[in-house]
């Protein structure tokens, strides 16, 4: 059963040219030096954060943030793996069932916020199973040339509803879409 107050969201950082890393799978780009007068200087991290029930991310995500110093706290993940990963944190689960069963009968029911952090074959997934209801992508002032894409070949039209952007004083700039369900006449 799926509630509809659940929420499920895409969540990216990229450059202007939609990569996502560089091709070494470097993110050092990810801190602006830029900086942008308008800009707002954005909400606690620390608040915003307990707003997320859970975080979805796949296995290169997840050994990515370990090195980083895992970012995610205390709040549940769930990495999505065929490997025999490990883990020393207690809000870590690991899955390799099916992504629509994941979502719709774990998932959605415990967690009214769920936020799928990376990486980018995950993204391509859980827009062409129609999974996602929001799309929220943060763009860094900078433009890589080559890496890894934020989506590549997702293969189907998705229309999409511009529901705020917002420029912060780094110079990112983070544009909010909902996924629409269907396309517009």
């Amino acid at each position: 059963m799926t509630t509809d107050t659940s929420r499920v969201t895409l969540h990216m950082v990229a450059s202007l040219d939609f990569f996502i890393a560089k091709k070494d799978q470097s993110v050092l780009w990810l801190q602006s030096v830029d900086h942008y007068e308008k800009g707002v200087a954005g909400e606690d991290p620390e608040e915003f954060i307990k707003t997320i029930g859970c975080y979805v991310m796949g296995s290169r995500t997840y050994e990515h943030a370990l090195l980083l110093g895992w970012p995610y706290g205390d709040t549940p993940t769930i990495v999505l793996t065929h490997r025999q990963l490990s883990t020393d944190k207690a809000s870590v689960e690991f899955y390799s069932g099916d992504l629509t069963e994941l979502v719709n009968d774990v998932l959605k029911p415990r967690y009214k916020s769920i936020w799928v952090v990376g990486g980018a074959m995950l993204t391509r997934d859980f827009l062409r199973l129609k999974l996602a209801d929001e799309l929220r992508i943060a763009i860094m002032p900078i433009m890589l040339g080559d890496g890894t894409l934020f989506v590549d070949h997702v293969g189907q039209e998705q229309p999409l509803h511009l529901k705020d952007v917002t420029a912060y004083k780094d110079g990112m700039v983070e544009l909010w879409y909902e996924i629409r369900k269907t396309l517009p006449p």
